[in-house]
């Protein structure tokens, strides 16, 4: 008896066979995600040792911290940039007690296209620095998750915040307003000193960082000295090549734009639409505004001159564009206020080095596809702030660097596993001739569709709200796994089968490099380094 391939219904079941394939495989694997991380907790709620670290840092909700006594004469903590990073920073060690000394190029509100979407889980950062009254009186969006769309069809994926209270949630802005309320708080302490000028190098001394030499916005060439100097100085860093090994990517450029008069389809959501050839973002940055970022990649732009951006926008972007927006796009298009900056990509690489510190993005740098820069710098400064509390006295630079290098080990899950979610998930998410990418990126569309358990664990991580390291790789490899499903069922041909084979290559090849280039060791077993049980000198406590 032969079988009619091209029937309907036995289209339909073949299909219904291949999700259930599919769904089945990427449930197992999340069900391993699930035990293992019940069992992790479990651990670390019965074992002392978990918890050995974060006993040995006393903090100020505890009643046990008290701020170092500040000695007269030069400051503390040098601060080189007042960005994101540099401004939170400031004002974190200066409500301790420290006499910070920040210097900032331009103290002027700063018009960027970046650093405007804040997720939970940074936003949990920023409250624990005491920090989130600056989204207040800025016009600041709330947002409660994603949409994501791929041709045609749409789906709504919303943050797990079930178990925070509701002002909790992703906040969007503009970054210039962000960073001017935080300055402006770091400054009201008397101990932090807000200074605009240039630094032009640091200050060594027979290997040791004793300060920097700037210039004022006068021009006089001036000389700022403390024990330690803190380089914030942002992604386009001049400082840095000194105390890191900088291995700078450029992927793409995003071009951006505001939209004005117009609603987002999902209100209080962004929006990530998976164009050909990258990803459009759309999302709220003010109560009448709208921000649209197009991914362009490589590394040459469309001309803004001679009109060949604004033909590039209208001609390949435009009809992409969900409806309800297309019109606002059109018009601020032909308003010509374009915009553009290079997407960059870092791995953290540090030269531990006396008397000195890199933070922020001349430290690390990640896709900023996902908004997870600023939940990195802001868990990096509760950290730092947390090492730093125990240490009245920071001159004995040699034994401040070695306690210090636990900073860079005790940063790496959550560091990583957000670095590495932007890289993975913007290789995806990039359109591809490749039959096995082109298999890959609809698997994780739907993927995400299946919703619960496979929706709220990715997000969870893009979130910040649970950077766990072996999460993301389980996640990541069950979208492949269910690709590799939906390919095999219902009659796994030869051609299928290459091709399931080559996605679950392709996916190792994507995830790994980057893996391998943030540190497997550090990453996955952190409890492996030395530096990761470095306890405070004895001799800076006093």
């Amino acid at each position: 008896m032969s079988h009619n391939f091209t029937n309907p219904l036995f289209l339909f079941l073949a299909m219904d066979y291949m999700f259930i394939f599919g769904s089945v495989i990427a449930s197992s694997l999340v069900l391993v995600l699930f035990l293992y991380g019940s069992v992790s907790n479990k651990r670390k709620s019965s074992d002392p040792s978990a918890t050995t670290h974060a006993q040995s840092i006393k903090t100020s909700e505890n009643g046990t911290w008290t701020p170092p006594e500040v000695s007269e004469g030069c400051d503390d903590i040098i601060i080189v940039g007042a960005g994101v990073a540099g401004a939170a920073l400031a004002f974190t060690l200066g409500k301790d007690g420290r006499r910070v000394h920040v210097i900032e190029r331009d103290l002027n509100e700063q018009d960027r296209i970046v650093g405007e979407l804040l997720q939970p889980g940074g936003y949990l950062k920023l409250i624990e620095l005491g920090l989130e009254d600056c989204v207040d009186e800025i016009d600041a969006q709330q947002v409660f998750g994603y949409a994501l769309y791929k041709d045609g069809k749409n789906t709504k994926l919303s943050y797990p915040l079930e178990k925070f209270s509701s002002d909790i949630s992703g906040k969007s802005f503009h970054n210039g307003r962000f960073i001017q309320r935080m300055r402006a708080k770091a400054s009201s302490l008397p101990n932090v000193k807000l200074e605009q000028g240039t630094v032009t190098s640091l200050l060594e001394e027979n290997g040791i960082v004793k300060g920097v030499h700037y210039k004022t916005k006068s021009g006089e060439e001036l000389t700022a000295k403390a024990p330690l100097t803190i380089v914030c100085d942002g992604c386009f860093s001049n400082l840095r090549r000194s105390l890191c090994d900088p291995k700078v990517d450029l992927p793409s450029y995003f071009v951006g734009l505001i939209l004005e008069n117009c609603n987002l389809p999902y209100a209080n959501h962004g929006h990530v639409i998976l164009g050909d050839p990258s990803p459009i973002l759309f999302y709220p940055i003010s109560s009448t505004e709208i921000r649209c970022l197009v991914d362009v990649p490589g590394q040459k732009l469309p001309s803004l001159g001679n009109g060949d951006m604004a033909r590039y926008l209208k001609t390949v972007v435009a009809p992409q564009v969900p409806s309800e927006l297309h019109d606002s796009f059109i018009a601020t298009v032909e308003k010509g206020n374009i915009r553009s900056m290079p997407n960059r990509s870092m791995p953290a690489s540090p030269y531990p080095t006396p008397g000195a510190l890199l933070m922020g993005d001349a430290f690390n740098m990640r896709h900023p596809l996902t908004g997870g820069g600023m939940t990195v710098a802001l868990s990096d400064i509760v950290l730092l702030r947390d090492l730093l509390r125990p240490l009245r006295d920071l001159h004995d630079s040699t034994a401040l660097c070695k306690y210090l290098e636990s900073f860079y080990t005790l940063r790496k899950p959550v560091a990583s596993t957000i670095n590495t979610l932007a890289g993975a998930l913007y290789k995806v998410f990039c359109a591809s001739p490749d039959p096995a990418r082109k298999e890959m990126r609809q698997a994780c569309f739907d993927y995400l569709r299946l919703g619960g358990v496979f929706s709220q664990g990715p997000i969870a991580l893009l979130s910040g709200l649970n950077p766990r390291p072996l999460s993301l790789v389980l996640h990541f490899f069950a979208v492949a796994i269910y690709g590799v499903g939906r390919l095999l069922v219902p009659f796994p041909s030869p051609t299928r089968m290459w091709i399931g084979a080559r996605l679950i290559s392709g996916a190792s090849g994507i995830i790994f490099p980057i893996i391998k280039a943030e540190g497997v060791r550090q990453m996955f077993f952190p409890v492996t380094v030395p530096a990761y049980y470095r306890t405070p000198p004895v001799n800076l406590q006093n």
